[in-house]
Formats: structure tokens, sequence, C-alpha cells
């Protein structure tokens, strides 16, 4: 299994997938190897990661007419119907690796996306706090899909918060 955060960090909300990957990879182990992933903006460079596993579970900010901080789990066989391709290069990026891995009569890995609405995309390296108030949420969803997968999370002792996580990242 493959945890894949996209999203870039630099845009406000749209960084919230690696922001979520990164809040799992400090604070949680697993009962089974999972395998944890800053996609950031990579797109279409993040072919091997499709081509090699078996299970990927994508976090990404979408865009879909709906309310900000709205979640969505969507099966990467519905990936196209549903408008991801207006949302930035990095989601058109996943499409194509999807699509590349079956004209090449490839096996398609089973790949979902755990998508929120954002609530403000612009040059800012923080989330808004409509979106920090759904972290929690939106977290809490990517668990329950691994435990159903058979991947059942243990919470670390020593917690590391959603906000030291943006703070570090905007010391970079």
């Amino acid at each position: 299994m493959v945890i894949l955060g996209i999203g870039n960090i630099l845009q406000k909300d749209d960084g919230l997938g690696v922001y979520a990957s990164t809040y799992i990879k400090e604070n949680y182990t697993f009962n089974k190897e999972i395998t944890i992933i800053n996609g950031g903006v990579e797109g279409i460079n993040l072919f091997s990661i499709f081509e090699e596993n078996e299970n990927i579970l994508i976090l990404d900010a979408i865009q879909l007419n709906d309310d900000p901080a709205s979640i969505y789990l969507i099966p990467s066989t519905e990936l196209s119907g549903h408008g991801l391709n207006s949302g930035g290069a990095h989601e058109i990026g996943v499409i194509q690796c999807l699509d590349m891995l079956e004209l090449q009569g490839k096996e398609l890995p089973k790949a979902t996306v755990l998508g929120i609405i954002p609530h403000h995309v612009t040059f800012e390296i923080d989330l808004t706090q409509t979106i920090k108030e759904a972290f929690d949420g939106y977290v809490k969803v990517a668990l329950n899909f691994l435990e159903k997968e058979g991947f059942n999370a243990i919470l670390k002792e020593e917690i590391i918060s959603l906000e030291e996580i943006i703070k570090d990242v905007k010391k970079l």
C-alpha cells in the first residue's frame, strides 16, 4: 500500500495532500508495511509509483462544484467523470499515469483519490481555517479507508500537530 500526498504547498489549500501525508507519516505506524510518499506537484513523474504498486491512496485537494471542505473518496476508475483535469497539473499527471499504464496494456493499480474541496488557492504557504477545521475529519476518512484495506493505524506517543508541520514547511 502506498499513500501518495499530492499538491502544491506554495498555493495554500492546494497543498493539503502533502500536509496530510506528512501528518500521517509523523503520527502513525501501521500493522502492515505502508509507504508514504510526498508527490508534491510531480504529476507525470510519478509514473513508476503507479507502475510498481498495486494499491495507492492519493491524498489531494480537488476542484469540484461543491462546498469547501467537502470530502470525496473516488476510485480511479471514476476519475475522468469528476472533472479532476481542471484542478491542476498534478491531477492531470495522475490521470496521465493511469492512462499510460492502460495504453501499455499493463495492469492498473487499485488507486483511490481522497479529495477535499479547497476553500482558497493562492500563493501562500498555509491552509485556510476552513480546511484546518476539516483536517482531522479528512485524516479520519483516510485512516478508515486504510483500515478497510487491512492496514490498522497505531497512534504514536508523541504527536506532531498540523500547525507544527506547516510551520516547518515555512522554514524551508
